[in-house]
């Protein structure tokens, strides 16, 4: 028998290389043909110009199948392609302010805040201080809890308000 390399490796089982004493067959339409040795599948395989594929290597006694492994390759394909166009990834989009906003500058960033969390995305409310503004943290955490009570409908406070350096931050997550 010869070496497992790292090229042997990556191939599939199929056909010659399937090495086990005995092995079940099913056909292509699911049917058991039964246990029979490589060979003799193999044989059964070719007579219909299919491929024996190895599908289940821990039964006892290993299960082969008998199918067009092109086609098989492809279907697993495609649906490994579906299934990451159908995947979404929630980016963090960030919402900036100052603790001294006007009223509708607010709304426009709650209005903001709401089309990324009906997107999917996560929200991240930024405050940021200048100076001497940092002695009124107070106002700032207000201003985030009243953003949060604001999208609740939309929302769920995944962080809590909390300075970082020179900013207040909070992170809002979509509700499921």
């Amino acid at each position: 028998m010869p070496p497992v390399t790292k090229q042997n490796r990556d191939l599939p089982t199929i056909n010659e290389r399937i090495r086990f004493p005995k092995i079940r067959v099913i056909d292509t339409d699911g049917g058991q043909l039964g246990i029979m040795t490589p060979r003799d599948a193999l044989r059964l395989a070719e007579e219909k110009e299919l491929d024996l594929v190895l599908v289940s290597d821990k039964a006892d006694p290993p299960v082969c199948r008998i199918m067009d492994y092109g086609k098989f390759k492809f279907e697993q394909e495609k649906k490994a392609r579906e299934a990451r166009k159908k995947q979404h990834t929630s980016d963090v989009k960030e919402v900036k302010m100052r603790y001294k906003i006007e009223d509708h500058d607010y709304q426009v960033r709650v209005n903001q805040a709401k089309k990324f969390l009906n997107a999917g995305d996560k929200v991240k409310a930024t405050i940021t201080f200048r100076g001497r503004e940092i002695q009124h943290r107070d106002l700032a955490e207000s201003l985030l809890l009243q953003m949060a009570t604001d999208l609740q409908e939309f929302a769920e406070v995944q962080q809590a308000p909390k300075q970082e350096g020179r900013n207040m931050m909070m992170l809002l997550a979509p509700k499921r």
